[in-house]
């Protein structure tokens, strides 16, 4: 993957370059809901047959998105297309995402709850973590029943883990040493 990176990264640039500051959220959206359609393996076969002409991969990739595109967002898909780099447009997005989140402070946080979480206990777990993490924090989550029960937060590269299935792990350690 260190390739599509490196592929990645002058469009996600260029892109970050050319937008206004405050588009720069819509921005965002706009390439995350390209970038999904362009992970599909069908829009990839599509695009990479010989007959299909670019023009029709841009219009299958802007249909499918359902998202109004703006002028810098369909530039982009245009060059991208046009330079045979569909497959590297997720990672296009993530380089994107990660620039506009560096200048605006914010970090993404991924929740791993053995239960659903509702908006009300969300907005309190969110309110702690970024106490905790010291910075602002866009936050999902991910249902995963294997942690029996608590949480596991991953920002970046910092983990934070409370659940059960954890603690377990460190008791198990514990009394195997």
């Amino acid at each position: 993957m260190a390739e599509l990176a490196t592929i990645a990264r002058p469009y996600a640039e260029a892109l970050f370059k050319a937008i206004a500051p405050n588009d720069a959220a819509a921005v965002s959206q706009q390439v995350s809901a390209l970038a999904a359609v362009a992970a599909n393996e069908q829009v990839r076969q599509f695009a990479d047959n010989p007959k299909v002409s670019p023009a029709q991969v841009f219009e299958l990739i802007t249909t499918a998105a359902k998202t109004f595109l703006g002028d810098g967002t369909k530039n982009l898909l245009q060059t991208v297309i046009d330079n045979g780099r569909l497959a590297a447009l997720p990672e296009v997005a993530a380089q994107y995402h990660a620039l506009v989140n560096a200048r605006t402070g914010v970090s993404d946080a991924t929740i791993h709850s053995a239960f659903p979480i509702d908006a009300a206990q969300l907005q309190q777990v969110v309110a702690s973590l970024e106490k905790r993490f010291d910075r602002k924090l866009n936050a999902s989550v991910v249902v995963d029943a294997s942690l029996i029960g608590g949480i596991r937060v991953v920002v970046g590269d910092e983990v934070l883990d409370t659940s059960v299935a954890a603690r377990l792990e460190q008791m198990k350690v514990a009394l195997s040493a």
